[in-house]
């Protein structure tokens, strides 16, 4: 049996939820227009959060607002 090939990542899709990520960067490519900074140049991402990234998706799709801000939210 053939192996299948690998689920191809999308870009507008934090890897970690599947929600829209909201990428100014993909919004642009998608309509052409010009988009202002993309929120994420202000967010803090935490090194184990991004160390919860698949390979695959290291670099090639953005992690959405609310994973971002759920990573740094203090644990109950």
């Amino acid at each position: 049996m053939p192996t299948p090939l690998p689920t191809p990542i999308d870009a507008t899709r934090c890897p970690l939820c599947g929600g829209d990520n909201r990428c100014a960067v993909e919004i642009e490519k998608a309509t052409g227009k010009p988009q202002p900074p993309c929120w994420c140049v202000s967010e803090t991402f935490t090194p184990e959060l991004l160390a919860r990234l698949p390979a695959a998706a290291r670099r090639t799709a953005c992690i959405c607002q609310a994973c971002a801000r759920k990573a740094l939210a203090p644990s109950s």
